[in-house]
């Protein structure tokens, strides 16, 4: 068995086990042999209770920084901002071809505390990783720590605020809020870098061919103008998209 699919089944072990008869009736060992692992494979490859929901999250945070790194030579021509997007599109997608699973945890996770905490911690590797490849990838400048951290909080508010409506609504198609919300996100940070570097590169394309609006890297913001810094903090659960980039249009205009 790969470690994906070890993963996935354990995940997938817990998260049944927890929904039927209670997270703190749930035992190490019934989750173990539900996996059809050993105990002490169990802690050599999870840890924890906590940790075992978001097992499948490990593979995942793995995938987008592979995914990332191929476009992080300084040769590269890919717009770091398309990328961090189409990382955090993974994500998304990940979710979705899993609607059972992922609307069981989203329960969980509303009645156990422990599990809240350990989903900010897996939220925050995501958003380090996006911000780490940011810091790489965006031009030099006294803005660039700043720009990275704003735009990598952003996408992971915007990813969160689209899944909380795909988890209410699992029927429907959210991909297309998803890829609006982001253009909203990247033009506003072409903005913020000044007129010039919106033309800077060429159009970003999502999947299916749909073109997108020309969009860039922040980079230095010009003499004169003032500086904008935009700080994204973790959204209400009634929080939508248009939301946070409301908020980010604000803060620019």
């Amino acid at each position: 068995m790969t470690p994906t699919r070890a993963h996935h089944e354990a995940v997938d072990a817990a998260i049944e086990l927890f929904t039927r008869q209670g997270y703190e009736r749930t035992t190490v060992e019934e989750i173990a042999d539900a996996a059809n692992i050993s105990r002490a494979t169990f802690f050599r490859r999870y840890g924890s209770k906590e940790d075992v929901v978001f097992a499948d999250h490990e593979v995942l945070l793995d995938d987008v920084v592979v995914l990332l790194a191929e476009s992080r030579d300084a040769r590269s021509t890919a717009d770091p901002l398309v990328e961090v997007c189409r990382a955090a599109r993974l994500v998304f997608d990940h979710h979705v071809s899993q609607p059972r699973i992922s609307r069981a945890r989203h329960a969980l996770l509303q009645q156990v505390p422990a599990l809240r905490d350990r989903e900010l911690v897996t939220t925050h590797r995501y958003e380090r990783a996006f911000t780490r490849y940011l810091r790489g990838r965006l031009p030099e400048g006294p803005h660039n720590d700043t720009a990275s951290v704003a735009f990598a909080a952003s996408v992971v508010a915007v990813h969160n605020a689209i899944l909380r409506r795909w988890l209410r609504d699992p029927e429907r198609d959210m991909r297309p809020a998803l890829e609006d919300a982001f253009g909203d996100l990247r033009r506003a940070a072409a903005r913020a870098a000044g007129p010039a570097a919106e033309d800077s590169v060429p159009a970003s394309t999502a999947p299916g061919g749909t073109e997108r609006e020309p969009v860039t890297p922040t980079g230095d913001i010009p003499a004169g103008r003032p500086r904008v810094v935009v700080a994204v903090v973790e959204a209400a659960d009634d929080a939508t998209a248009d939301d946070v980039a409301r908020a980010v249009r604000d803060a620019l205009a």
